[in-house]
């Protein structure tokens, strides 16, 4: 294939990627931008089609976790996944056998569980949020 031909293909994948700004056709860019240089070196079609999904391939498993976190690093959780890695009060007495507990975060009341099923977390402690199942707080002692 002609250089030009992959250098088209890898201007619509970065103009796609431009478009939705969702990584996923940057990895491909990658892999047509190679096979360009592949093709003007003199590669045939079945190399330049390897060098293509290899790279493409390649990128998209080795870069894009790295990528995305990085992207991710500054989004702020919102709603109640705010609330994991915080710390509340205990107001009564957390017991998952006895299904009782709540606690208070932000001036707003919830219901709690422990994260252990033996573990029974008396009134007026301060426990930390670890995790949310449906409207219950699943929270440890801190």
């Amino acid at each position: 294939m002609d250089p030009f031909v992959w250098l088209a293909i890898l201007a619509v994948l970065l103009v796609t990627e431009a478009i939705t700004t969702g990584l996923t056709t940057i990895w491909f860019a990658g892999g047509a931008l190679v096979s360009a240089v592949a093709s003007y070196l003199g590669a045939g079609l079945v190399t330049q089609l390897i060098l293509f999904l290899g790279v493409s391939l390649v990128l998209l498993i080795f870069t894009r976790p790295v990528a995305v976190k990085i992207m991710n690093k500054d989004v702020t959780k919102t709603n109640a996944n705010s609330l994991i890695g915080k710390k509340a009060v205990v107001i009564q007495t957390i017991d998952n056998l006895a299904q009782t507990g709540q606690v208070r975060i932000s001036d707003i009341e919830w219901m709690a569980r422990s994260a252990s099923e033996d573990v029974v977390i008396p009134e007026n402690t301060v426990v930390i949020v670890k995790e949310i199942q449906g409207v219950k707080l699943i929270v440890e002692e801190v």
